[in-house]
Formats: structure tokens, sequence, C-alpha cells
């Protein structure tokens, strides 16, 4: 049996006979496979499958009068779906999202070993009270000695953008140490951030190779998380849109012998604790489909930060960033963390979509800058 998307056309008046055997010489032109027309009264039954919509329009402009806008209803319907696969030049409605079917898939899945990494790891499943003093605060310290003082099990997000040890000014604070010491004091303070995530928690890195230096942060960072026993769940690449590639070093110009490679987007790295599922109330989401929909495929087109330089902060991400990230792997009411808040995106965007949260910076004029950035919505 050949399986259809299935929808009614309504018109504003009866069908004619006349009207009728349009409808049966247009769908004509199309096999079974693409669609089927079915005129009821004030209505049609539309049968779809498979449709070249270029093609379907073209025809279209054949008729004239009533004929042609009675056809034009049903091509208006038809655009009027959003969800179809594409094939050549034709639009696909039925199993286009279709997966290859693996037989026995979880027998296999289990013989190799999903995510065997995190083997025997010893996260608890009990979450910890949230304590008051540290609800919706902004604290300024260092994030290793502050993130010391706080329960085990109680966050349900963390996102972070760490320093990218490229040099860059952060008001005093340095940002070219060696390497190892880098790598060093950011994963003691990943393992204060691993101790405090709740069981089936998220931590979410926003993480820029230093690529002249030839330093992988990304895979680095990944391959700690690992070593944690955390799953990896994915990678999001934020496109930037050449936004880092205004520069005019090639390496070897014209010559195979070492070419600089640019890189147009930055690295999204996205870990949970023990378990891929999160639990969380219905009434407590706030994505919608569209949202769901465009924000799953994994490669996220959004301009950079426009404003740094009103708050004297060299690498802000952007709000939009944020709050597809805190949208598309949390809840309202969740608890939200980043450990290197500087000027309070991440808090202030929390706050917006009504998550509780937590920011820390070690830089005091970050910290009053974030405090007005969520009193303030600046």
């Amino acid at each position: 049996m050949i399986k259809y998307k299935e929808f009614n056309v309504n018109f504003s008046a009866p069908l004619k006979t006349i009207d009728v055997k349009t409808l049966s010489d247009y769908a004509g032109h199309f096999n079974e496979n693409e669609i089927k027309i079915v005129p009821n009264c004030a209505a049609a039954k539309v049968f779809l499958r498979e449709i070249d919509l270029k093609y379907a329009k073209k025809l279209c402009r054949q008729y004239s009068g009533n004929a042609s806008n009675i056809i034009n209803n049903i091509i208006v319907e038809i655009e009027k779906i959003k969800s179809y696969g594409l094939k050549g030049s034709k639009r696909i409605y039925v199993d286009y999202d279709k997966e290859r079917k693996v037989k026995n898939r979880a027998e296999k899945e289990e013989k190799r070993g999903q995510f065997y990494y995190t083997a025997d790891n010893e996260f608890k499943k009990e979450v910890n009270d949230v304590p008051a003093k540290y609800t919706n605060k902004i604290i300024c310290g260092a994030s290793e000695s502050v993130l010391k003082k706080l329960p085990d099990n109680f966050i349900d997000l963390i996102f972070t953008s760490p320093p990218y040890n490229f040099g860059l000014e952060y008001n005093g604070s340095a940002d070219d140490h060696v390497w190892e010491n880098y790598f060093s004091k950011l994963f003691a303070i990943f393992d204060e951030c691993v101790r405090i995530l709740k069981y089936g928690g998220r931590i979410i890195v926003n993480v820029q190779p230093l690529f002249s230096d030839y330093i992988p942060t990304h895979h680095i960072i990944s391959n700690y998380f690992m070593k944690k026993k955390l799953i990896w769940k994915g990678e999001v690449l934020w496109e930037k849109n050449n936004y880092n590639c205004k520069y005019t070093s090639w390496g070897s110009w014209k010559r195979p012998s070492s070419p600089y490679l640019k890189y147009t987007w930055e690295f999204i790295e996205i870990f949970c604790k023990g378990n891929l599922k999160k639990t969380g109330q219905k009434e407590n989401i706030d994505i919608t489909a569209d949202e769901f929909k465009s924000w799953v495929t994994a490669k996220w087109s959004i301009a950079p930060e426009r404003n740094m330089k009103n708050f004297d902060h060299p690498a802000m991400f952007p709000e939009e960033l944020v709050s597809r990230v805190l949208k598309l792997f949390s809840f309202k009411n969740d608890f939200v963390l980043d450990p290197f808040n500087g000027v309070g995106t991440t808090t202030k965007i929390a706050h917006n979509l009504q998550r509780k949260y937590l920011g820390i910076d070690i830089n005091k004029e970050y910290c009053e800058k974030a405090e007005e950035r969520v009193n303030y919505l600046l």
C-alpha cells in the first residue's frame, strides 16, 4: 500500500462539473507516487507523496480563470507544508526522514559498546538542594575556589566559554599562558564542574582552537571529559560567516609545503553526566517546534557579538547562541552555571528565559556589568 500525506483543501463555492474535470485533468499529469486529488463538493482531498513544485506551478499556468484559481489553492496548501525532504527537483513528503533500517539494531549497539568509555562511572543519582545564597547570583572570585564551596549534584546545565589563551586583553588578566599550565588550571575548574553537575545534566563548552599554535583545544577538552566518563552528546559548529578570516596569512602561498587553513566557525562541545536523557516537566519546555527542527541541525549560523566595545570585553559570545543552548538543552526553572561568566551574557539570558543562574568571574568590573545586564536587561 502506498503511503501519502493527506489533507483537505476547501474552496469558496461548490465545485462544478467542469471544475471536477479540470482537477482530474491536472492530476493526470502526475503518477500515483506523486499526488492524487479527489474532489468532494466544495473541497478536495489531496493525497501527496512527492512533487516537483516548479513543474506543478508551470502546469497550473496552462489553465485559466476559475480552473487556475482552484489548482493554485492546492499549490498554496502544499507550500504551507514545511516538513519535507529533497530528491533532485522533487519535495518528498513521506518517509523522507526514514533512516536506513539496520537489523537487530539494539543488539549491535550493545555489541559495539555504546559510549563504552563511560563504563564503571561512579556518578550518584541523588540530587542535592540548591543553596539559596548561590541562587541567581553573580560572584566575583576565582572560579575553582568558589566552586569548591558548592555541594555535589545540583546544577542542571553548565554553559561557558573559557579564555582561549590567544593573548587577548581581559582587563588586566593574562591570556597567554604556557599551554600545559593553561590546561592544568582549566581542568581543575572543570573537575569541580563535573562534581556539581546533576546526574543527566549537561556541560557545554564553546571553544576556538589556536590554529597558529596547532593546539586542537576542542579535542583536548573533549578528551578530558571522556576520561572523566561523561557522555559525548555531540558538537555544534557555530558558523560566524567569515568573521575570523579577515587576515592575509596564507602559510605557504600557492605552495603545498605548509598552507594555513582558515576557519569561519567555532566549536560547541556537548557532554552529559551519566545519562543522555534529562528529566523535566512538560510545562517547562519553552522551545518551539520550528526552533527545534532548525537547531538540531548542528551548524548554527549566528553573527558574532557586535557590542563588545560597549562592555570592554574582547571575547563575548552573542545572546542568540546562549538562547539556543539553553532552550535546546534545558527546561525553565533549571539551574544554569557559567564559571567564566565575563560580562554576563549567560546569566542575562538564563534570567530572561526563567532559569536560575550562577555566574562566576574573577574580574570585579565584569561582574558589576553582569549584574547591571541582569537587573536592567542591558
